[in-house]
């Protein structure tokens, strides 16, 4: 058995990947020239006619900065010439770079070397080439024209190198099993669960609960209902549920109201019913209806489409109805969008001669108030 089972196990394909990125280590350092005035009057007297500037450290490896006064061997005496030197014995180093002058008194700067848009320069000590040791500018800047700018001051200069070292690229490997789920791919079905339970409501399979509605009788499963009202759990599971086995009466829905409230509560769409067959007064009254339904079981979901419903049907005969209907049942929105439309420009007065409104103003006179106020400042602004 042990065996058999074995051989029905999926067989593990492994799976390997691998990237690799460059470290880098980036440095900063700043060689300040002091008494500049004075250099060239000594710069002869310097064995290789260059003042090195105190190593520092980038990448694990050792530099400097060579300033040559009245410049290389190749330059000759009219120019400064400033290179980056590699320290660090029996070392190849890439690298990218820049030297640069500051000015000393806004920080900012003059980039006179760059490699950042060129090639990497590479230095080496593993030769005698002194071509691989440092690089830089023999023509780093015309004497005559740095002692005319900005970057000498007070017989000073400031030369900045901004270096990246270029290590060797870090290569990660990536191993995991993989099932043959993972490699075989297979088109799921489409599911609907609004549809299937919409085909349980009308097939009255496994309905646990009876409602008589107005002389009709409909089934529906105490779990759904539960989990869709508040009110119905409570009813169903709460301390105070009552006992089951007989058909629940329902009094005040009428049973098209309570048929299309069971479809939304198993399908969260408005039932076919809703907008089958009735003209436009019959589907208002319809969702009239509905929305008092929805806000004894606090179905909110219905309740706002209701609401939404409604809000686009306004007109100057319903107007009056539908805003007591938005303050009776705690609908905000509705009833924000009803003062609104009667206070319009010129439409308070064709509403009050509605039958609604007469009704209005004994039923809601707080209603009419807030209405009369924004009407009054509207015809003021206009």
């Amino acid at each position: 058995m042990a065996a058999s089972a074995s051989r029905l196990r999926p067989a593990k394909v492994m799976r390997t990947a691998s990237s690799c990125k460059p470290e880098t280590a980036r440095g900063t350092h700043v060689f300040t020239v002091n008494g500049y005035s004075l250099h060239g009057v000594d710069a002869a007297a310097n064995k290789d006619n260059f003042i090195r500037s105190a190593a520092f450290d980038v990448g694990g490896f050792d530099w400097c900065l060579r300033y040559y006064h009245n410049g290389n061997v190749e330059s000759g005496d009219d120019y400064i010439s400033v290179f980056l030197e590699l320290m660090t014995k029996d070392a190849e180093v890439k690298t990218i770079f820049d030297i640069r002058m500051l000015d000393q008194y806004t920080d900012s700067s003059c980039v006179l070397v760059s490699t950042r848009n060129n090639t990497r320069r590479v230095f080496s000590t593993t030769n005698f080439n002194s071509k691989c040791l440092a690089w830089g500018s023999k023509n780093f800047i015309r004497r005559s024209e740095l002692e005319s700018s900005v970057y000498l001051r007070d017989d000073r200069l400031m030369i900045e190198c901004n270096l990246t070292v270029i290590k060797t690229p870090l290569v990660k490997t990536e191993e995991r099993a993989v099932m043959p789920s993972d490699i075989i791919h297979f088109q799921v079905p489409h599911t609907n669960l609004s549809r299937d339970l919409g085909k349980l409501l009308d097939a009255n399979v496994g309905a646990d609960l009876s409602f008589n509605v107005g002389g009709e009788v409909f089934t529906a499963h105490s779990v759904v209902l539960a989990a869709r009202s508040p009110v119905f759990m409570a009813e169903f599971y709460g301390p105070m549920r009552a006992e089951r086995g007989q058909q629940i009466v329902i009094q005040d829905v009428q049973p098209v109201v309570f048929k299309a409230l069971l479809h939304f509560m198993y399908t969260d769409s408005f039932s076919p019913a809703v907008n089958h067959d009735l003209s436009r007064d019959e589907w208002q009254e319809l969702v009239k209806h509905l929305l008092i339904a929805a806000d004894r079981y606090a179905v909110e979901g219905l309740k706002t489409i209701c609401e939404n419903a409604l809000c686009k049907s306004l007109s100057v005969d319903n107007v009056a109805t539908i805003v007591a209907l938005a303050d009776q049942h705690n609908c905000s929105r509705l009833k924000e969008a009803c003062v609104t439309f009667i206070a319009s420009p010129n439409r308070l007065d064709d509403v009050s001669e509605t039958e609604g409104y007469g009704r209005l103003k004994t039923s809601c006179p707080s209603i009419l108030l807030d209405v009369i106020e924004r009407a009054t400042k509207s015809r003021k602004i206009n």
